[in-house]
């Protein structure tokens, strides 16, 4: 029986909720495929800056590089009234998912946006806009440009001014164009390339990289789009879009979008990846602590999300399919977490979500 070991990282607010049902799965089809899971848990965010003073030690990313994976659940608390922010940008909770990126040189964010034919309902398009529903990838460069650019807020002439530096070199573009063209030759073959280059220097060197890039894969037909036409184009034919490359802030702002009009942002999952098998994976929303321990969280994201980790740290594509079909019969079935909950269906909180697509997980066949 083949292990691994995998590092969970629980988080703050619904983390520990979600995290517990996607680990509830996964131990589930290990049994069921030939599987098993050692689990360590390390703090991040708000719980390790309680516990340590910071939201991510060194030690915490050690154990993460030690071992295969990284799930994560959610981190950060409520930006306008926690104690966790009136402190240094690097000593906020977010600091920690930004660190151990970079420290596990993890450059390539890749969200895939699936409409399910069961949560159409809850889709807020119209339905010609819909139409046969969409799926893509949006592949987003991870470890630098505006977030990782020098920043500074200083007094400049008796005028506050703050700065935040966009910088990309030809070597980050061109590692995450050669990932985002090779998940492309596993789909429908379409790479649309996001930018600003009409106003950018960076978005200009970013589209002459990838272009070049394009080049080795002529069996992919290949697009450069300005960022606010894609941001139009999400919400007036979805359906247009495959893989979707973009940088690091763009790739923040468009995931989300795309994220709603799935249905809720409970449903997208999403893997950070780098140059080796391991990879740390995470439900594409934050860590809701308004809802927190209310029982009412939508696991589902937390849910395929492992499903990704099997799949492309692990090479399990079997169980990794039978997580996304477990999950697409439970919504078939009609069952519904709040936040996407529909008229004529049945309402069930986190842990029975989790229990129903484990069970249905189970089962000696799955429909679809």
């Amino acid at each position: 029986m083949k292990n691994y070991k995998v590092t969970l990282i629980p988080g703050d607010g619904i983390g520990p909720e979600i995290v517990a049902e996607a680990v509830k799965v996964l131990d589930a089809a290990g049994e069921k495929f030939g599987y098993s899971l050692d689990y360590t848990k390390i703090l991040m965010g708000g719980c390790s800056i309680d516990e340590y003073g910071e939201p991510l030690t060194d030690e915490a990313v050690n154990t993460a590089r030690s071992g295969d994976a990284v799930l994560l659940g959610a981190v950060g608390g409520n930006v306008g009234n926690s104690r966790w922010y009136d402190v240094a940008p690097d000593l906020r909770p977010e600091a920690g998912l930004l660190k151990i990126r970079k420290e596990l040189e993890l450059f390539v964010n890749m969200r895939p946006a699936y409409l399910y034919d069961e949560l159409k309902d809850a889709c807020p398009l119209k339905n010609e806009v819909i139409g046969d529903g969409f799926d893509m990838v949006i592949m987003r460069e991870l470890t630098g440009g505006l977030y990782f650019g020098e920043r500074y807020t200083k007094e400049i002439d008796g005028v506050m001014t703050a700065v935040d530096t966009l910088t990309y070199n030809e070597n980050e573009i061109r590692r995450i164009a050669v990932k985002a063209f090779e998940i492309a030759m596993k789909r429908k073959k379409t790479v649309t390339s996001v930018d600003k280059a009409n106003v950018l220097d960076s978005s200009r060197l970013w589209r002459k990289v990838v272009k070049e890039v394009a080049a080795d894969y002529p069996q992919v037909t290949y697009t450069d789009m300005l960022v606010d036409n894609c941001a139009m184009q999400l919400v007036m034919n979805p359906g247009q879009f495959d893989v979707i490359l973009t940088e690091n802030m763009f790739g923040d702002i468009l995931s989300d979008e795309a994220s709603m009009i799935t249905g809720s942002i409970g449903m997208l999952s999403s893997a950070s990846l780098g140059k080796t098998k391991l990879g740390l994976y995470e439900p594409s929303h934050g860590s809701a602590p308004d809802i927190a321990g209310k029982n009412i969280a939508n696991p589902i994201a937390t849910i395929l999300s492992a499903a990704m980790m099997l799949r492309y740290s692990f090479d399990l594509d079997d169980a990794a399919d039978a997580i996304e079909k477990a999950v697409a019969q439970v919504l078939k079935d009609g069952y519904r977490t709040s936040d996407i909950m529909s008229e004529g269906m049945t309402l069930v909180g986190t842990d029975k979500m989790g229990d129903l697509i484990k069970e249905t997980l189970c089962k000696d066949t799955i429909m679809r």
